[in-house]
């Protein structure tokens, strides 16, 4: 057996999981830690022949360290060494180390948390951290707490902080290996990639193909990218015999082996990857790596509810990672396709899937458990907001109640190991005879699009991608879509996908069916993104968010439709696919949800009260029509609205009213614990108090307000003895020595003005004063002709000083008029001169 730099530490970790049920192992790629650490430790004495679980971040991933470690045994996989993955498993009763994928584990620990016949849980690649590790590692640290003191539990890493890790669990054991890693050259590109990241990648490689021997692996962000980079790089053009495979998670077990196995003598590869090949797989003959620099994963946004697929730079230790593939066999070289000056702003590490995923899968697995996220031990807790929104759309499938508690219909959604809404589909479809047609849309659903468009993305509408599947499945060609080019491999891995969840449930396949009804199995899985059509192309979602769809000629002019996939944009997103719904299938599927409301307004076009029921599925408004007998109260309350909407002007206001109140208002400027307030602010905001009353059923129209009294409502306000001292303190008219009773304008309740003319106040010494004399009167004096010449509140003051310039100037203009030299002592008059 090959010796690899793991076999250094293999004695000291088999002693620290002797003497302790817990350790953390930090090894960098290509140490050996994912084949020989198992084999090291299956023939333990504390294992005592129970198995040994290996969990692998990826299906690929777990494929390749089985069939590595069966093959270091000279046995077959099944054997010794077994694999299990969804719908895919080969083990036996010789099985003593079984490689599986995480969401296996998680099914094992629900189904039997005390592991009976597991002796040891490694962790493999955990600085991935994928929400499902995070998961299995708080599960099975309290399994062991409660359940099995004696389980051990390996957790091991690459490139993450070893020794948060060790905290987490307790402080244990810390080991670490150095490696064996050859020195990479690394050739920084001179600027950003400018254009589409395929040219940049197809540069690359020729270049290294002419620069530099052996294998060359290449990181892309995805499965789209990795075909249009392998169109660029036709091998014709190549120097030598090169051969380009491709290396991503939904390819054919063949395809990955190909990629995988060492090249022919004389003959040389270039492997097309995702980041699957950052770590754990081994590629021979690889010296030369080429980084793109992208990574692509899924971001969950809580606002939206909604998860998109995000591409952005890798991380600095993904970087460092995939550099190191260059390293293993022999001195290597990496082209990085990115300037040397925008590494150090890269993130030092990849952010973990749980902090930036749905929930809902985990929320469910904690319900399933029985516990709260808050009594679980994680690296990093779940955040709160992206919990919470998960727990609600439970609710919503049904798989929880209203107090939390995972139902049976939850129980039987966790058996059937689908995200929570396909799972709900699932069960639903198969309870309604529709379980073939559920199968096939949770499988369109969950894989890439089985339809490709040359012009950009595919008429969104599931129903043409189940007619496809249909014809593919049949082996006939009833209808050719006009511009739509169907994905192959995508549709085999849809129909392999169908055909697994029919056995799963049971079903017997029954090829015919209306593919018009997917668009309720859609809206089981999609609750919350049942659309309304708001304009041509334009819907309004349940959850208020508004979606549009480009290139859909049916679905676009459909009055309801669900989306299952979108771009996540919050203000309007576009619709990548969809189904259509009628009325009727959501009164008949989601009658519990549809409420009904009672709405009576003010209709300020119409200026009356209007009412009507309306049915609404959260924010769509399904039905309405005109509400014959609405409450009382609640006409009452729209009629106060209606009135705060327009104004107290919408009342009727006579001059005398008017008056009225601006008397009361200043007294309450002056005296406000002893006077009510009217101004507007305070009689609209206490509209129920001093209206209300006078109010009636018959009151519905702007001109029934007309008819109501307010002269006699306001009155009312003041209680008799207030009324007798309004008169007192605020009086409408003052009497002035002429005889002439002048009306007080208190418009300005600062300052009441008493506006007279000037001759009619000869012989007045002092100011006129209100409120009891606290308050002095604002004269206006006039001239003749009733314009003002002169404004005081001090008429003393003015008869000794300014009456004199006054009266020089209206003596010239008003000659004829009576301009004492003293009008202290003058005969006030209100004619042109007094009477003798």
């Amino acid at each position: 057996m090959q010796i690899l730099p793991i076999d250094a530490i293999l004695p000291e970790l088999t002693v620290a999981l002797s003497a302790g049920t817990r350790a953390v192992l930090q090894a960098p790629p290509g140490a050996g830690k994912t084949t020989k650490v198992p084999l090291a430790l299956v023939d333990a004495d504390w294992l005592a022949g129970q198995r040994i679980l290996v969990l692998e971040p990826r299906r690929l991933a777990a494929h390749a360290a089985a069939r590595r470690m069966a093959e270091l045994l000279g046995e077959n996989v099944g054997e010794t060494v077994g694999y299990r993955i969804r719908f895919e498993r080969k083990v036996s009763r010789k099985t003593r180390i079984e490689v599986i994928t995480e969401g296996i584990l998680t099914r094992m620990v629900q189904a039997d948390p005390a592991l009976e016949g597991v002796g040891m849980v490694i962790f493999d690649e955990f600085h991935e951290r994928s929400l499902h590790a995070d998961l299995g590692l708080a599960l099975c640290l309290e399994a062991q707490q409660v359940f099995r003191d004696d389980l051990r539990l390996l957790v091991m890493s690459a490139t993450l902080d070893g020794e948060r890790i060790a905290a987490l669990l307790d402080d244990a054991p810390l080991i670490t290996s150095e490696g064996r890693q050859y020195p990479v050259a690394t050739h920084y590109a001179d600027s950003r990639v400018d254009g589409r990241i395929e040219d940049a990648v197809a540069r690359a490689v020729r270049r290294a193909l002419h620069e530099e021997p052996g294998d060359v692996l290449v990181f892309l962000p995805g499965a789209g990218e990795i075909r249009r980079t392998a169109e660029r790089l036709d091998p014709a053009t190549l120097p030598g015999t090169v051969q380009v495979y491709p290396l991503y998670g939904q390819l054919s077990q063949a395809m990955q082996r190909a990629a995988l196995a060492p090249s022919p003598a004389g003959e040389r590869k270039v492997v097309l990857a995702t980041s699957i090949a950052e770590t754990s797989l081994t590629i021979g003959g690889v010296r030369v790596v080429i980084d793109s620099g992208l990574v692509r994963g899924p971001e969950f946004a809580p606002a939206t509810g909604m998860t998109r697929l995000m591409t952005g730079a890798n991380s600095q230790a993904s970087a460092d990672q995939r550099r190191g593939r260059a390293g293993r066999l022999g001195p290597g070289v990496c082209y990085r396709l990115w300037p040397a000056y925008d590494h150090a702003h890269r993130p030092e590490h990849p952010s973990p899937e749980l902090l930036q995923a749905d929930l809902a899968p985990l929320a469910l697995e904690l319900a399933q458990w029985g516990t709260d996220a808050s009594e679980l031990a994680w690296l990093d807790p779940p955040p709160e907001a992206a919990l919470t929104q998960a727990n609600e759309l439970l609710t919503q499938l049904g798989a929880l109640d209203a107090e939390g508690h995972i139902t049976r219909h939850g129980r039987q959604m966790v058996r059937l190991g689908a995200h929570p809404r396909l799972a709900h589909l699932l069960l639903r479809g198969e309870a309604l005879s529709l379980g073939t047609l559920a199968c096939d849309v949770a499988a369109l659903v969950s894989e890439r699009d089985v339809l490709r468009n040359s012009h950009g993305p595919a008429d969104p509408d599931l129903r043409l991608r189940l007619d496809v599947l249909q014809q593919h499945r049949t082996g006939t060609r009833r209808q050719q879509h006009h511009g739509l080019q169907v994905d192959r491999r995508a549709m085999r891995q849809a129909l392999d996908l169908s055909k697994q969840w029919q056995r799963r449930l049971r079903l017997r396949e029954q090829p015919d069916y209306d593919a018009n009804l997917a668009g309720v199995l859609l809206a089981f899985a999609y609750p919350d993104r049942i659309g309304q059509r708001e304009a041509e192309g334009r819907f309004r979602l349940r959850t208020g968010h508004r979606v549009v769809l480009r290139d859909a000629p049916l679905l676009a002019a459909t009055d309801y439709l669900v989306a299952a996939h979108l771009d996540g944009e919050r203000h309007l997103g576009r619709v990548f696919l969809a189904a259509p719904l009628t009325l009727d299938d959501l009164t008949t599927h989601f009658a519990g949800a549809i409420e009904t409301h009672d709405a009576v307004i003010w209709d300020v076009a119409a200026e009356r009260v209007t009412a009507e029921r309306s049915t609404t599925l959260g924010a769509l408004v399904l039905q309405t029509a005109p509400l014959a007998k609405p409450s009382p109260d609640a006409v009452h309350e729209a009629v106060l609205d209606g009135i705060r909407q327009m104004g107290l002007g919408v009342l009727t206001w006579t001059r005398d009213l008017t008056a009225w109140r601006q008397r009361v208002q200043f007294l309450h400027r002056h005296n406000p614990t002893a006077w009510p307030d009217l101004a507007d602010d305070t009689l609209l905001a206490t509209l129920d108090d001093w209206l209300g009353p006078y109010l009636t059923p018959t009151h519905k129209r702007r001109d029934d307000l007309k008819r109501l009294d307010l002269t006699r409502i306001l009155h009312a306000l003041l209680p008799w003895p207030q009324r007798q001292a309004l008169d007192r303190e605020a009086p409408t008219h003052v009497q002035v020595p002429s005889g002439s009773r002048i009306r007080l304008d208190y418009s300005d309740p600062d300052a009441p003005v008493l506006a007279v003319r000037l001759q009619e106040v000869f012989g007045l010494l002092e100011t006129p004063r209100i409120a009891g004399g606290r308050v002095p009167l604002t004269v206006h004096l006039l001239s003749p002709a009733r314009r003002p010449v002169q404004v005081t509140q001090d008429l003393a003051s003015f008869w000794a000083t300014t009456y004199f310039d006054v009266r020089k100037d209206l003596r010239g203009r008003y000659s004829k008029h009576y301009w004492p030299e003293d009008p202290l002592t003058a005969t006030a008059t209100r004619r042109t001169k007094p009477r003798k």
